[in-house]
């Protein structure tokens, strides 16, 4: 599992990075609706990179239990929910506007996400207290 910390800390610091990118660059350069979106692009970056390392400890707390499909749902919908977001908040600064395909990754991430919380909740159930 130390591998999935160096990739939690990596997407902890991307996520730090991106958002100060969006908080200063990106400020003037996109219209609030978009800035609004990177926004929440950014949240959900934090928010499950954040669990990936409370992933991490609880793997080590409870090696009996299998937390790996959690910490790779997690990992996969950052890059395919925030991702996405990123790429359409920015597209007509990156001239990607006819990218149509963008738009449906967005919910593929956010299933990553509900499947990774629902793996840790299902294997928790699992578990038998002694």
């Amino acid at each position: 599992m130390q591998k999935y910390i160096r990739i939690a800390a990596f997407l902890a610091v991307l996520a730090v990075i991106l958002g100060a990118f969006g908080a200063h660059a990106l400020k003037d350069a996109l219209a609030p609706e978009q800035l609004a979106s990177y926004q929440v692009g950014i949240r959900y970056h934090f928010y499950h990179t954040l669990g990936l390392f409370i992933l991490v400890i609880l793997q080590n707390q409870y090696p009996k239990v299998n937390l790996l499909w959690s910490v790779r749902l997690m990992t996969l919908g950052i890059f395919l929910f925030s991702g996405s977001i990123y790429l359409l908040s920015c597209r007509s600064l990156l001239g990607i506007e006819n990218w149509a395909w963008l738009g449906p990754i967005t919910p593929i991430g956010g299933l990553c996400f509900i499947g990774a919380w629902a793996w840790v909740f299902f294997v928790f159930i699992k578990l038998k207290e002694h």
